[in-house]
């Protein structure tokens, strides 16, 4: 399973206002394990950053001047997330930029490229219900030291945010089999110990028709969908 951990930086909060995306930061998780694989990359917007955005982030507009326009990447960023499950804090926002920036280039939307898309603020939200659950706040519930994020970034932030959904979703781990190759010694492989043989108990006629029964209703609420019926 492969997770592109996302975050992006603004000239301000609103697009449909000429905002635009200043700072992209992504890191790759494979099957729950960060790679080290990233993609990182300072934009020329074309406008000025706004004060408020430049409070948050510190990233002003002489420093940007000499930075790729979004066109310039566009066809890198959208290889790094090409296919992968993409995890982003409060997606609606980023996403609203970065299909934005896609658009004005003439580009298909990001959910057109991505296998799919986890906002790790709902989650948050169904699991603290009514507590704050910024990326500050869920760095400090789980324990993982966000002391060096004196401003906003989007490497940084991602590189958080990855920890944070690894630690939202660690018991999702013993759902994850993994399969190790053991070498055998020899051409038969020979049994320690005695064991009983193993006794069969059958079905018998009410439980059969119970089965079917269960079966029959997970196949009317999945309107014929079921994977035993395919």
């Amino acid at each position: 399973m492969r997770q592109v951990v996302l975050d992006t930086e603004t000239t301000g909060l609103d697009y449909r206002l000429g905002d635009r995306v200043i700072e992209i930061g992504c890191v790759e998780l494979l099957n729950r394990k960060l790679t080290g694989q990233r993609f990182h990359r300072y934009l020329n917007p074309e406008r000025e950053v706004e004060a408020g955005a430049l409070a948050v982030h510190g990233l002003s507009d002489e420093f940007l001047l000499d930075k790729p326009r979004f066109g310039e990447i566009v066809a890198e960023f959208m290889e790094f997330i090409k296919g992968a499950e993409l995890v982003i804090h409060n997606a609606a926002f980023d996403v609203g930029f970065l299909n934005n920036e896609l658009a004005l280039q003439r580009q298909a939307p990001l959910e057109n490229a991505c296998a799919g898309i986890v906002d790790t603020l709902k989650m948050a939200r169904d699991l603290h219900p009514g507590r704050r659950n910024s990326l500050d706040a869920l760095c400090e519930r789980y324990a993982i030291d966000n002391s060096g994020r004196t401003l906003h970034g989007a490497l940084l932030d991602a590189e958080l945010l990855a920890e944070v959904y690894l630690a939202m979703t660690r018991g999702q781990e013993s759902l994850i089999m993994e399969l190790e190759v053991v070498p055998v010694v020899g051409c038969e492989a020979e049994l320690v110990g005695d064991r009983p043989p193993l006794r069969v108990q059958r079905a018998n006629v009410d439980e059969l028709a119970e089965h079917n029964r269960v079966l029959a209703e997970i196949g009317k609420e999945s309107k014929g969908n079921c994977v035993w019926t395919n």
